[in-house]
């Protein structure tokens, strides 16, 4: 068995300020060896997303205890009989654990995979497993498959992407969900053209990403929203042609800056006022793209004619609809290239024991993109 030092979350729901509830428990675990077609990895960066948040704050319910976190790179230590790796790859790994082998990845299309889905609601491993001992035998759950809080964790080989050795480790874990979230979300979902009007709401890690897409797909305007005045200056400092403040005028100023409406309007709050606000701020004819994870219980209301009468669409885009082992390396490419500078999304780089102080600065908008460093 591997030793390992994770963040779990025992209890959803304590309130902020998370550094005096401490929702996340420093613990010491063990792991069992991977089984077939699993890897052994040591992490060596985490980023800190709105997914993990949704979780602590009990909005997105999972079963607990879990390891969290889901926004990872590493190192393979070990790989089990059938996985495609070798100790010492550097990998990134993605949220999904897609099978490739149910219709929807068939298909192409493997943020929607049957088998990983069941398996993330599950906090299990593509398999089934449980790989994480607790001191007291108990099995913490997987967080999608992840787990990245931790020094080490076990993974199936199907949610990791290998990648060049020299690309930094905290560079490369944001491609595991921000980059594919928000790039894809404007290159795939919202099918971003040269010359279109874009509109992105709220400016996260995934949001701040899909902008840069938008940028690099070649948007002649880009409006970049956000409540937080820090956020709108690093957007316009990274190509936004206008920025405007989260609030009930919002949609009259993106109407304003885009002459009607923008042809692509991506959401990535998931608030659904945000997301009514979104679809209002589409023009008749664009598509509305959403990629924020609101509370379940939690319906949208929308003008149903418009559907029809304008020709609108509205999408839900879960992964960015991307490819992982297509697209990482595709935006990586980009990234070497200069036309996706995601390293400006590093606002913080924190310990394993910064975590609950890390999910404050996320809780209050302080923070674009942390990351937990491990040496």
């Amino acid at each position: 068995m591997t030793a390992t030092r994770a963040a779990v979350l025992v209890e959803s729901g304590r309130p902020a300020p998370y550094t005096e509830s401490r929702p996340l428990e420093i613990t010491d675990l063990r792991l069992d060896p991977p089984g077939p077609g699993e890897l052994l990895v040591r992490v060596r960066a985490a980023g800190l997303c709105h997914s993990d948040l949704s979780v602590i704050n009990g909005s997105r319910l999972r079963p607990l205890p879990m390891a969290l976190g889901h926004e990872a790179a590493g190192e393979v230590v070990e790989a089990g009989e059938g996985a495609e790796f070798a100790p010492g790859d550097h990998v990134v790994l993605a949220f999904v654990p897609a099978c490739g082998h149910c219709e929807r990845c068939v298909a192409g299309r493997p943020a929607l995979c049957g088998p990983g889905a069941r398996a993330n609601g599950a906090g299990t491993l593509l398999g089934g497993a449980h790989r994480f001992v607790a001191p007291d035998g108990t099995r913490p759950n997987h967080h999608l498959g992840v787990s990245a809080f931790s020094e080490y964790t076990v993974v199936s080989a199907r949610s990791a992407v290998k990648v060049d050795a020299d690309l930094p480790f905290d560079i490369a874990a944001l491609f595991g969900c921000a980059v594919l979230t928000g790039a894809g979300a404007a290159l795939y979902s919202a099918d971003v053209k040269p010359g279109d009007s874009v509109a992105v709401l709220g400016l996260g890690g995934v949001g701040l990403a899909a902008l840069l897409a938008a940028k690099a797909a070649g948007a002649a305007t880009v409006v970049a929203v956000d409540v937080v005045e820090h956020k709108r200056d690093l957007a316009s400092r990274l190509g936004a042609t206008h920025t405007v403040a989260g609030g009930p005028d919002a949609v009259e100023a993106i109407r304003d800056a885009t002459g009607g409406g923008a042809e692509k309007v991506i959401d990535t709050t998931g608030v659904v006022p945000v997301l009514e606000q979104a679809y209002a701020a589409t023009r008749p004819g664009g598509t509305t793209v959403t990629v924020g994870l609101p509370d379940p219980g939690k319906p949208v209301t929308l003008p149903a004619l418009s559907l029809v009468a304008e020709e609108r669409t509205l999408k839900g885009s879960y992964l960015g609809s991307c490819v992982p082992r297509r697209d990482v390396p595709r935006f990586i490419g980009m990234y070497r290239s200069g036309n996706l500078p995601v390293d400006a999304l590093l606002s913080d780089r924190l310990t394993l024991d910064d975590v609950n102080a890390g999910f404050d600065r996320l809780h209050t908008g302080e923070a674009v993109r942390q990351v937990i460093t491990f040496g």
